[in-house]
């Protein structure tokens, strides 16, 4: 689709300077531009390509000041260069995600139900029992199991697994590659170890994304419950029974075990470990590559280190441990001449 700048300075609210008319039908960087894109400078930093960039419109914040001409672009200037871009990314988004319909290659059980202006892509199946709403878009290869229910404006990305009996609430996002309620890991340890069976769900609630390739596992018996608002990053592995609150934000490759209860607004970075049947509080933070291995009961502690404590008492502690070679030699030459005093 194309845009002549009029239009997106109707759409953004701003002011043009240059050609009202030059037409744009892509998005670029800066640094980047070709004729027909769009692209902003927020940054003070790449002010220098402002002035040579091939890309056909620029937005710049209303307090810009320019040291030359601008050679080839229109500017479309607004209070905040950042946020109308943000906006427009999210239209572009808008648009090429637009799809509806049921591919003929996809399979939709006579005993499912689909919500109006659905889209199911090519060799997705819908499963028995399975309830779909308004505006969800399934994308190609992706399984829908029995008795699986989806809220409205739900998009599940490509070769998503959804097992049976599970829940996923409204305007949620699923990336390529994650499954919702395989088994949890559960053995009756010791001779043949027995498998336990899972017979439990999962239940996401609304404005869930999950990323790439991240396994939420059902539970033994109950929920494994992930709770409004949640936003997880590529490979995170939630466990059995575990049940996540609103509005945590989980880092790559962290894993939660079995039984766990985090509270809302709860933080991790990457590679973060949780010991199960804990008790997580609110806005608890969690600092790179630590392992939580015992309940966290005041809220909004920083965490760090593996087992994980307060993140200040660490960075002290962690500069003891830097100078330990230093400290022991000079323990060892304090012996040394004591024991040749004696």
């Amino acid at each position: 689709m194309q845009f002549s700048a009029k239009q997106v300075a109707g759409i953004l609210g701003g002011t043009i300077e240059g050609n009202d008319e030059v037409m744009v039908s892509s998005l670029s960087k800066i640094e980047e531009g070709k004729p027909g894109s769009i692209s902003f400078l927020a940054n003070p930093l790449y002010t220098q390509y402002i002035y040579d960039t091939e890309a056909s419109l620029v937005i710049v914040n209303d307090n810009l000041e320019l040291s030359a001409p601008v050679k080839h672009a229109t500017l479309l200037r607004v209070p905040s260069a950042e946020k109308a871009f943000a906006k427009l990314l999210e239209m572009y988004n808008q648009i090429k995600l637009n799809k509806s319909g049921i591919s003929p290659q996809a399979f939709v059980s006579d005993k499912a139900s689909v919500g109006e202006n659905a889209y199911i892509g090519e060799f997705a199946v819908i499963s028995e029992g399975a309830r779909l709403g308004k505006n969800v878009k399934i994308y190609p290869q992706v399984y829908i199991g029995d008795n699986v229910v989806i809220g409205d404006n739900t998009t599940i990305f490509a070769g998503v697994k959804i097992y049976s009996d599970c829940v996923v609430g409204s305007n949620c996002i699923f990336h390529s590659g994650t499954v919702i309620g395989s088994d949890g890991f559960r053995f009756a340890t010791g001779e043949g170890a027995q498998k336990i069976p899972q017979i439990g769900n999962v239940i996401i609630e609304d404005d869930v994304e999950l990323g790439a390739n991240c396994a939420i596992d059902r539970a033994t018996l109950g929920s494994t419950i992930l709770r409004r608002g949640v936003k997880f990053d590529n490979f995170i592995h939630i466990a059995h029974n575990v049940e996540v609150g609103e509005n945590c934000y989980f880092a790559a490759h962290t894993v939660v075990a079995g039984s766990t209860r985090i509270g809302k607004n709860v933080m991790t970075s990457g590679q973060v470990g949780i010991v199960g049947h804990l008790q997580v509080a609110d806005n608890t933070i969690v600092t790179a590559q630590s392992g939580l291995s015992k309940s966290v009961t005041r809220p909004g502690e920083v965490l760090m280190g593996s087992p994980a404590f307060d993140a200040n008492k660490y960075r002290k502690a962690f500069v003891h441990f830097r100078n330990l070679d230093g400290i022991v030699n000079r323990l060892t030459e304090v012996e040394k001449q004591l024991k040749n005093k004696v």
